[in-house]
């Protein structure tokens, strides 16, 4: 099925094309040529990301901020992972990543705050929802994790931190 994109003005002339067997959607110039193809899959997740998005941002019961700290996890094959926060919080972070785990994984996250960048904090947590691409939202791919389990001494440092630097905006 080929639907013609008429009303959209940025991309008047341009057409979507449906493929039921392969479940993908390719989007076509204005001469025929494909511009690229996604599943029904991704678009499947980009929608309910955006859903997601919206309500754990009201869910919120921690203060977080957003700042850059190193991060490291295992992924579920095993390997070391080793990237960097771009939100913290006292309920989970936010962690940069081009290939995000699935929702409801599991995973212990070590971190180190950017004022003791030698001092690791470890918590378990769980993939709340994942940013398959860059958006409004966030300059990069990645996941965001919510703690299940942080020790007090992990969690007093976290809040302690966070709302230091909240009280500087």
């Amino acid at each position: 099925m080929k639907l013609p994109i008429i009303t959209t003005k940025a991309h008047q002339g341009k057409s979507l094309e449906f493929d039921a067997k392969r479940e993908t959607i390719t989007l076509l110039g204005s001469d025929g040529q494909t511009l690229g193809t996604v599943t029904w899959g991704a678009v499947i997740d980009y929608i309910t990301f955006s859903q997601q998005h919206e309500r754990s941002n009201e869910a919120r019961l921690q203060p977080r901020v957003t700042l850059t700290a190193k991060v490291r996890y295992v992924a579920p094959d095993g390997s070391q992972v080793e990237s960097r926060a771009t939100g913290v919080g006292g309920g989970g972070l936010f962690i940069e990543s081009t290939m995000p785990l699935a929702i409801g994984t599991e995973l212990t996250v070590s971190f180190s705050l950017p004022d003791r960048q030698g001092e690791w904090l470890d918590a378990k947590g769980l993939v709340a929802w994942v940013c398959p691409k860059s958006d409004q939202y966030t300059f990069f791919p990645g996941m965001g994790v919510r703690f299940t389990a942080v020790t007090p001494d992990t969690q007093s440092r976290m809040l302690e931190f966070v709302n230091s630097l909240k009280k500087s905006d």
